[in-house]
């Protein structure tokens, strides 16, 4: 027969008995031994590996960042070159790594949304089109996909004497897209603040509009305002200034073009497939986050005269991001860990250049393998932070 742990009884105990049966003093306990026996784990595998690593005469510490690298590296957003240190490599394939994630994530969004309410159409023919589309990328493994792209397709284009050219400004061909430079002039700096002040003056709009809105009922086109605020007033500011911005053109010198920006074939045929793929289960969580608004919502908004894209964007939407949001940042940590699989077609990013080459190089396993899933974990833990801050906002907020 149980016998219940009153206070009572708890209270006729020994002293020393009695804080065992204490909840809160337990909980207590139970976490410190959890975080003692991770703390434990950790300091035994570290000090076995460097006592096995001393043994064996392999030098342990960070003082490698500070070596020469010697190896060149295709793709670079900041100045490198071989006789940068391997703590430069570190650097450029972490900005690497984070261009094509941001990118990806940018345009796995807007196609995820645009598949997802396209699922949704009354139009028998776009609703297909676009379940074909999801049916067909996402149940084709991502590795192969980035084969596709970069196989199959760019690395078939032609050689950069045949190139494909739009005018004298854009060449395509097999070594990449290159497209003009701006070069900023004297005065440019001023074309930027001018910038600045437009969006503040477009959230201003949008604040009034909505107040206004609350206050009497009327509705304003803040988001049009807004918008042709911020074009065209640095416009206006761009042209007063003499257009203070100039163009550098690539131009085939050689076997090869030289100036403009350069996107080579590895980081575009990454972007494609990573965006690609992730946008097909994008565009399920968008479809499955409309459908779980009430209908009442769609037939209430109809009543009262709005159109169906009003009714999208003003009703529907706004409430099916409380179911969208939290899968859809796992989506966005998905696309951030894909983008390992860069190294599979040589794209330069952190797996690739620094925990390939430099690995290779310096032999600090423990070393580059920590800063990697360090790296990783800590851009995780960002994208999570500021996606769980959002969602917050969004959340329903019950009385």
């Amino acid at each position: 027969m149980a016998i219940e742990l009153t206070p009572g009884l708890i209270s006729r105990l020994p002293r020393r008995e009695r804080w065992f049966y204490n909840s809160r003093v337990r909980s207590i306990l139970f976490q410190v031994l959890a975080i003692a026996a991770v703390v434990g784990f950790i300091y035994y595998f570290l000090s076995n590996a460097f006592h096995n690593m001393e043994t064996r005469g392999i030098s342990t510490g960070f003082h490698f960042l500070d070596n020469k690298a010697g190896f060149g590296i295709i793709q670079s957003l900041i100045p490198y070159d071989e006789t940068y240190t391997y703590g430069r490599t570190f650097l450029v394939g972490l900005l690497n790594t984070l261009l094509v994630s941001v990118l990806g994530i940018v345009l796995a969004t807007a196609l995820g949304f645009v598949l997802g309410v396209a699922r949704l159409s009354r139009n028998w023919l776009v609703s297909r089109l676009a379940a074909v589309y999801v049916e067909l990328f996402r149940n084709i493994p991502l590795l192969l996909q980035i084969f596709f792209w970069y196989f199959a397709v760019l690395r078939t284009l032609p050689t950069p004497r045949q190139s494909i050219s739009l005018g004298e400004a854009v060449f395509l061909n097999i070594r990449g897209l290159y497209i003009p430079s701006p070069v900023p002039e004297a005065g440019f700096g001023w074309i930027g603040l001018s910038l600045a002040v437009a969006i503040g003056l477009a959230i201003a709009v949008s604040v009034w509009a909505r107040r206004r809105q609350r206050l009497t009922g009327q509705t304003f086109h803040s988001f049009w305002v807004g918008l042709a605020i911020v074009v065209v007033l640095p416009l206006l500011h761009f042209f007063a200034m003499g257009a203070p911005l100039q163009w550098d053109l690539p131009a085939l010198k050689g076997f090869n073009f030289k100036g403009g920006i350069t996107i080579i074939p590895e980081l575009a045929a990454l972007l494609l497939a990573l965006s690609i793929y992730t946008a097909a289960f994008i565009a399920e969580i968008v479809r499955s986050g409309i459908l779980a608004v009430s209908k009442g919502q769609h037939e209430a908004a109809e009543s009262l005269g709005l159109s169906h894209g009003q009714t999208l964007r003003l009703v529907i939407v706004p409430q099916a991001l409380r179911v969208i949001i939290p899968p859809l940042t796992s989506q966005f940590l998905n696309l951030i860990k894909n983008s390992s699989l860069a190294t599979a077609i040589g794209y330069p990013d952190l797996v690739s250049v620094f925990m390939g080459t430099t690995l290779n190089q310096t032999g600090q396993a423990v070393e580059v393998i920590a800063m990697t899933m360090a790296v990783y974990l800590l851009i995780s833990l960002v994208i999570s932070y500021l996606m769980n801050v959002y969602n917050a906002k969004k959340a329903l907020v019950e009385r």
